[in-house]
């Protein structure tokens, strides 16, 4: 039960959420880890689905590529949300757990076993509403939302069940196409909330045409041997992506310092 567990969770969609957690996946596994997924949105399947593109085509190029191991929890079985995590977990390095876009016990169940949670959120105060509200005339943050108390809940029961602490990282997407005057007044607020309810802002993926493209074939921008032509956009969304990995600070695997 060893595993670094990281939870990608966001209630509303559209938030890259799926992308950054698959491309999270596929960066570690690169390096060596091992590595476990499970997709929690049961109807769509977006995680799921991008690494059975990512199987089908590496069995049909005869190619070996880095993969996590991957399921889809299916409530309908009488497994627990918690016993599935824990049954992936075991021997692996990290858990990667990618959530629907909504509120429900399933959610909350694996947030509650976070070692770091990850909540993208397009760079917009519509986004930023989901985690603090903010006055319209001075851009400050006037609460944080039900949301925020949600974590700062689940940290709290954390703390009390086994005294772990949760590292909760808001990760900024989209940032290239916002006039800079409100990206200025969106980094303002968020630096301020996160003083109040206790969380790191890192920048994330950029709104780019490639992660669509990426899907049908299940790669990811790691995988540029496999791309054909690629541009500079392609080397500097990769660049991104590295950065984005790095700025999670996730912890060298218990296995590797145990050796």
């Amino acid at each position: 039960m060893g595993a670094h567990r990281i939870i990608f969770a966001n209630e509303k969609g559209g938030s890259g959420k799926s992308t950054s957690a698959v491309h999270t996946a596929v960066a570690l596994a690169a390096k060596g880890h091992k590595v476990a997924a499970l997709d929690l949105d049961t109807r769509q399947r977006t995680l799921g689905r991008y690494l059975d593109n990512r199987a089908a085509f590496a069995a049909r190029d005869g190619l070996t590529l880095p993969m996590p191991s991957y399921d889809t929890f299916d409530p309908a079985k009488s497994v627990s949300i918690v016993d599935r995590m824990n049954i992936l977990a075991d021997g692996a390095d990290f858990l990667i757990v990618d959530t629907p876009g909504r509120d429900d016990d399933y959610v909350r169940d694996a947030i509650g076993t976070a070692d770091t949670l990850v909540t993208p959120i397009n760079d917009s105060f519509v986004d930023l509403d989901l985690i603090g509200q903010v006055d319209p005339e001075r851009y400050t943050i006037r609460r944080p939302s039900f949301y925020a108390e949600l974590i700062w809940d689940a940290r709290k029961a954390r703390a009390r069940t086994d005294g772990g602490t949760v590292d909760w990282v808001v990760l900024r997407n989209r940032l290239q196409h916002l006039e800079a005057r409100n990206m200025r007044r969106v980094a303002s607020a968020l630096a301020e909330l996160s003083k109040r309810v206790g969380f790191r802002v890192i920048p994330g993926l950029s709104e780019r045409v490639i992660y669509r493209e990426l899907f049908p074939k299940g790669l990811t921008l790691l995988d540029i041997a496999h791309l054909g032509d690629v541009g500079i956009g392609h080397v500097a969304a990769r660049q991104e992506l590295r950065e984005m990995v790095s700025g999670l600070e996730l912890p060298a695997p218990r296995l590797a310092m145990a050796s």
